[in-house]
């Protein structure tokens, strides 16, 4: 009997038994095709400033009770690659957003569009939820018709940087972490697609009302300050002021975007092991504002 738990032990711990929880290669990493930028060449500070810093090309922003921070990018993009090399605070976060995405809620308010990477606070003993979502011409709090995907990550965002992507085209919105692709979400009308200018945005701010499991555990200030670190940041695409003949950036070795067999492979993995929620599956919803789901 100690010897069949040798063995169970040892196939355990055997390489194809690691590699079975974690994703296959993409084969293609676009990240390496961008480089990066220093923070104040491409981003100024929104909100919170003193609740910012930067040393050695990594910014920190954090919460307290006072209040949080947030940056956005100096230039509205039409189209892009943008992406950042994040660190989350480990411990109690309930409540906590941790966020990098594109919005033009300035521009448009009550009216806008925004493409998001969110990381839901969690209390302990329990992974982050990474929040995937689109919206398309939100008319504001409690009216905007959300698209989110939720993901557990195949790794402790807290332990280290990883690099989390948004790659948006004419034709598609691909999210990608570390070069991996965990969602794919083209363009089927332009009802369903935000194509106005945006801007990239980042922030950290207390939404204890829904972030973790629906409200049920809240911000805990005696935890503050709740840290997060940006560094490695690369934006690469058409701004709002580009010609017309500007060119989309792909996420994939075609120029024409998609994605290759591998990376949709990889994409796939993620989606059968990682995905905890999708709105096209929520009996709750009201499809026919979702059309995108079943067209």
């Amino acid at each position: 009997m100690a010897f069949f738990f040798f063995l169970l032990l040892l196939l355990l711990l055997s390489p194809a038994a690691a590699a079975a929880s974690w994703p296959p290669s993409p084969g293609f990493w676009p990240s390496s095709h961008v480089r990066s930028m220093e923070f104040y060449k491409g981003f100024r500070n929104l909100w919170g400033p003193q609740h910012q810093s930067l040393s050695q090309d990594t910014l920190s922003i954090w919460l307290d009770r006072t209040t949080g921070s947030g940056f956005k990018s100096l230039r509205p993009f039409r189209s892009g690659y943008f992406s950042a090399s994040i660190k989350l605070q480990p411990g109690y976060t309930a409540g906590v957003i941790t966020a990098f995405y594109l919005s033009n809620n300035e521009a448009h308010p009550g009216f806008h569009d925004e493409v998001d990477i969110e990381f839901l606070g969690t209390t302990f003993g329990k992974p982050y939820t990474l929040q995937t979502n689109v919206y398309i011409r939100g008319t504001g709090d409690g009216r905007i018709i959300g698209r989110e995907m939720k993901f557990h990550l195949w790794f402790d965002p807290t332990k280290d940087f990883h690099n989390y992507a948004i790659l948006w085209r004419p034709n598609e919105i691909i999210f990608l972490v570390d070069d991996i692709p965990i969602r794919r979400y083209p363009r089927k009308s332009a009802a369903t697609f935000p194509l106005r200018p945006m801007w990239v945005y980042g922030s950290i701010w207390d939404a204890s009302s829904w972030a973790t499991e629906d409200g049920k555990y809240r911000a805990d200030y005696r935890y503050q300050p709740f840290v997060a670190k940006y560094r490695n940041f690369k934006a690469r695409g058409c701004s709002a002021y580009s010609p017309a003949w500007c060119q989309p950036v792909s996420a994939s070795p075609f120029r024409s975007g998609g994605l290759s067999r591998q990376q949709e492979n990889a994409m796939k993995w993620v989606q059968s092991h990682q995905l905890v929620y999708n709105y096209c599956w929520d009996n709750k919803r009201d499809h026919s504002l979702t059309p995108e789901c079943w067209h």
